[in-house]
This record gives structure tokens, C-alpha cells and sequence, in this order.
């Protein structure tokens, strides 16, 4: 298929052209055994990866393994003559001062660092400071020409510090018409109020923290306090950074509204309507900071197989190597984070599914797999190869990201993160039919899931992007013993020393289930012609049809 002769095409169409059109005709595919994944999975989360943290020796022994890994699979290296593709790091430490003064025409108020808010800065000077800085209510913080919103009309807040709401208009008002109602869309995303406010100008962003649109408290932010933050090493780019990025407490923020004669929650009733106007609070805000930067460089691992009858058109699968290394010990005095589900089990899945279809007969397509760095400090290594693609965008056919696989035994369904975004969700489902098992909504679809792993920064760029999670019904033992157990993992082990193999507690059976799925997926698309679209009211589709369409 010519990629600029390319027309959408619906579901149904997809589906007809996928059943009749493709089917095989060579034999029975790749079957994955328990020993695909687990022997990987022992050795990535070993002690002796410790923790697989960027810029430690970790990571070298990871990336040397995984280039080891594919190399004697007879894999190519995937960037050029090279296995790996340089991600420039920069890591920066902010000290803020321990008070922000806010004032008024009349009065004046002194909020408490960590306590009351909680600021950072990408910027690398030594010392970052702001004085009598305007501050300028935006509502959501939201431009949706989708949607028909644009919260910064009609104001210029360049040099001004713009406060915003968490999540978008439509959480808790039951208008599923107003943006997607409680599933959360891109524009719900903390990061992408900072990104906006940044291509505003504006010189600060404090987003109002609420419990409830958040899905988390206030100690999570509180987290960030004087913590290392990594980001992509922008040096030889003109990028504007604001002087800082941060969050305020709610209660602080209803003080601040009282300070400007306004009502908090009048101004969400405004915020949530599509004419709402940004309001001047005729407020100012003065705080400092001191900053310490280190530069670096991590790695990303890539290999691929190179396809038959159409070697310039790419599938792409995705699992980030990298967790959160030595730290803090817990209460049994272990301090090696090994990140076994998070996510040695999705580097193992990529590792079984490279062997698989290099077993298999060559794909018509070339497929690569691509293994990222820095995940876990904010999605860096996927999101620089989606700025510095080894393989064009628009001919990259789609995208496969696994970031934990099932390590609770066979289940029925699959948790589908991002349902209604792309065709890619169709491709899934007709192989989950064929082994009478199902797809379901992610149980927390306010969550924004779908923009909180790496196949995000792919559909940044239009890629269709799949990314599917563990579903909840034991074959054997139901919906709430599924659930179970993965609240049971989120509470003991999500982030923890903990998160460790333990053959005694895993069951891969799923797992073997699950990755097979996203082989047969992924086999389709590599043997066909099939360019999957996104799916109307996706906030990622424009950007696709723009250039495919040239």
C-alpha cells in the first residue's frame, strides 16, 4: 500500500480487509512457553542488574545484555551498524526556597514550601528567580481545537505565572460529551498543562492538586521536593523553559481565589465551559530557587529484522528496560529495586518475541524492537526516539508497547488501556476471539493511563499505538479474586524492593497467553498491508492525517 494514497478507513472495513484479506497460508505460527519469558525475567531482575537505573552500572549490564541477547539471535543491530541509540540526560536538582509570597493590593500571604506547594525548574542556571510575578487564572489550561477549547484565548500571559486545574472540563460533571467525561484525555495530563503553558510563554505554571481528578494525593507531589528530575539533554535547541513548573494545594489555592475576590468553585463552573475567558488575579508572586545539573548519556537498545517485501515500512514494539536501582531499604532491609513486573517482564516479552519471529518465517514488513531507557523518570528514552526517529514516522507502521506482563495466571480478558483511540484496538480483538477471551475498558480510565508509558510518545507523533494491561478475570477464580491481586500487587509491590521474582507467587501462564496475543497482532501487521488509523475524536488523529496525507 502506498502510504500518500491512503485513505481512512472504519473499523468494519479494517476488519474485513484483516479476515479475508490476510489470512495465513503458511503454518501454524511461533507457540511461546514459559521459557521464553522466564529465564529473562530471572536474569533482569536479578540482584546483580542493580535495579537497572540510568547512568549507574546497571544500566551497563542491562544494555549489555540485551545487545548480547539479540546479537546471538541473529538479529541486526537496529541503528545502523549499532545496537544502541545515544539518549542525552540531564539530570537537575531544585532547591526551592522554603516560602513563596503571594500579594495583593491589600494583603499579603506566605505559603510553605512542601507544605502548601511544591515547585521544580528544567532550567540548568545555578539560581532561578521571579518577583513580583503576575499570576493569571486559565481554567484547564486546555487549547482542543477538536474539541472547539482554548483556554488562552483572548489573553497574552507571556512572562506570567498561569494557575490551572487538574484532569479536564468533563471529570465529575456526567457530560460524556464534554471531552470524554471521567476518561481522562491528553489534555487532562499534568504534563501536557506544563508543555501548554510553556508554548504560551508563560514564566511559571501552578496546577491546583485535587485528590479526586489527580488520582492521587498531595504526597505523591510532595515527592518531587528537592528530587532529582531527568530530562532530555535540549542543548543544541532553541526550546523555551519557564522559570519553573509546580502544583498548589487546593486549600491554598481557595485562599489565593479568596485573596482575588473570586469564588473557587464559580471559577470551576466557568473553567468547565468552552467561552470561558482567562481571569487576571491581580495577584503577584516572588520565591528562588537554586538549581544543580549533571549531564549524561543513556541508551537505548534497538534491534530488528529486516522484512521481505516491504523492508521500508517499520512495526515497532516497545518495553522500557530501566526501573528505579539502589535506594531507600524497607522493612526487611532490601534496597535493590528490581522492578521484576516494572518492568523486567516486559524486556523479557520483547526479548521471546524478537526470538519468535526470527523463528518464524521472515515478516514482509521489517519489525524492530526497540528497548528504552528512562521510563520510569518521565517516559525520556521513547519520547527522544520519537523526536529523533531512526525509522520515518510515516512509514512506521504502528506501535506495540508492553510495560508489565500478567503475572497472575490465565485470565479471559486483557484490560484495554486507551479503549476507542486507534484500529489497533480491532486488530486485538479479532485475535482474542479466536481464543474466546475479551477485551475490557481499563477499570480507571480518570487515570490517563493511556498517556503514562512509552507508546504515548509514539502517538504524540501519530503513530496508532496499542498498549494493553492485565485483565481481572481468573479463569479459575473470577473477576474480584483478579482484582484482588492486582491491588494487592499496587499496595505491596508497585515500586518497592519487593517487586522480585518469586516463582512461588507468579504464575506465567497469562503472561505466555498475553505476549502470544501481541505476537499475533503483531504478525498481522507485519504480513499485510494494513495501516491502521486512529479512531474520530482521538486527539492524536490530526497529526497522523496531516502527513500521511502529503
Amino acid at each position: 500500500m502506498n502510504f500518500k494514497k491512503l485513505k481512512t478507513f472504519g473499523s468494519l472495513a479494517l476488519l474485513s480487509i484483516y479476515t479475508f484479506s490476510c489470512q495465513p497460508t503458511e503454518t501454524a505460527p511461533y507457540q511461546f512457553q514459559i521459557s521464553d519469558l522466564e529465564d529473562h525475567l530471572i536474569t533482569l531482575s536479578s540482584d546483580d542488574f542493580m535495579g537497572r537505573m540510568p547512568f549507574t552500572e546497571g544500566e551497563e549490564i542491562t544494555i549489555k545484555y540485551l545487545e548480547n541477547e539479540f546479537r546471538a539471535m541473529g538479529l541486526e543491530p537496529g541503528n545502523g551498524d549499532s545496537y544502541f541509540q545515544d539518549v542525552p540526560m540531564v539530570s537537575i536538582t531544585t532547591n526551592p526556597s522554603n516560602e513563596m509570597t503571594i500579594k495583593s493590593a491589600s494583603k499579603e500571604l506566605n505559603l510553605e514550601g512542601l507544605k502548601d506547594f511544591v515547585l521544580w525548574t528544567q532550567r540548568t542556571e545555578e539560581t532561578q528567580n521571579f518577583e513580583d510575578i503576575e499570576i493569571v487564572f486559565a481554567g484547564f489550561g486546555i487549547v482542543a481545537p477538536e474539541y472547539g477549547w482554548n483556554d488562552y484565548k483572548n489573553i497574552d500571559v507571556k512572562d506570567k505565572i498561569v494557575m490551572v486545574l487538574v484532569n479536564d472540563p468533563g471529570f465529575g460533571t456526567e457530560e460524556e460529551a464534554l471531552f470524554k467525561g471521567n476518561t481522562m484525555t491528553y489534555y487532562g495530563r499534568w504534563t501536557y498543562k506544563f508543555e501548554e503553558a510553556a508554548r504560551q510563554g508563560a514564566l511559571g505554571t501552578l496546577i491546583v492538586h485535587n485528590t479526586i481528578p489527580a488520582g492521587y494525593g498531595f504526597n505523591v507531589i510532595q515527592n518531587n521536593w528537592n528530587a532529582p528530575k531527568l530530562y532530555l539533554d535540549t542543548r543544541s535547541k532553541e526550546i523555551y523553559k519557564p522559570v519553573f513548573e509546580g502544583w498548589v494545594t487546593l486549600p491554598m489555592a481557595n485562599q489565593l481565589f479568596e485573596m482575588a475576590g473570586l469564588n473557587e468553585r464559580e471559577m470551576l463552573g466557568q473553567a468547565r465551559r468552552p467561552d470561558f475567558q482567562a481571569i487576571p488575579m491581580n495577584l503577584k508572586a516572588s520565591s528562588t530557587m537554586e538549581v544543580e545539573a549533571t549531564y549524561d548519556i543513556s541508551k537505548n537498545v534497538i534491534a530488528k529484522i529486516t522484512g521481505s517485501k516491504r523492508p521500508d515500512e517499520y512495526l515497532i514494539y516497545t518495553a522500557h528496560w530501566d526501573h528505579l536501582g539502589i535506594g531507600k531499604p524497607d522493612e526487611f532491609g532490601d534496597s535493590i529495586y528490581n522492578g521484576a513486573l516494572d518492568n523486567a517482564s516486559g524486556t523479557a516479552a520483547l526479548l521471546a518475541l524478537a526470538k519468535a519471529f526470527k523463528s518464524d518465517k521472515q515478516p514482509e514488513r521489517t519489525v524492530i524492537f526497540l528497548s528504552v531507557t528512562a521510563e520510569e523518570q518521565g517516559l525520556w528514552g521513547s519520547a527522544y526516539y520519537a523526536e529523533n526517529p531512526v525509522y520515518p514516522v510515516e512509514k512506521t507502521v504502528a506501535n506495540i508497547n508492553m510495560d508489565g506482563i500478567n503475572p497472575y495466571g490465565k485470565m479471559k480478558d486483557v484490560s484495554l488501556i486507551g479503549m476507542g483511540q486507534s484500529d489497533m484496538e480491532d486488530l486485538l480483538n479479532v485475535e482474542l476471539a479466536k481464543v474466546d477471551r475479551y477485551s475490557a475498558p481499563e477499570p480507571t480510565p480518570s487515570a490517563g493511563y493511556y498517556f503514562r508509558s512509552d507508546h504515548f510518545n509514539f502517538a504524540k507523533v501519530g503513530i496508532p499505538a496499542l498498549y494493553i494491561g492485565t485483565g481481572i478475570d481468573h479463569v479459575e477464580k473470577g473477576k474480584e479474586y483478579g482484582k484482588e491481586l492486582q491491588d494487592e500487587y499496587t499496595s505491596k509491590y508497585y515500586h518497592k524492593p519487593s517487586d522480585s521474582y518469586d516463582p512461588e507467587r507468579w504464575n506465567l501462564e497469562g503472561a505466555v497467553d498475553d505476549v502470544q496475543l501481541l505476537y499475533q497482532v503483531g504478525k498481522r501487521l507485519a504480513d499485510s498491508d494494513i495501516w491502521p488509523q486512529w479512531k474520530e475524536g482521538s486527539e492524536f488523529k490530526t497529526t497522523r492525517d496531516a502527513y500521511m496525507k502529503r
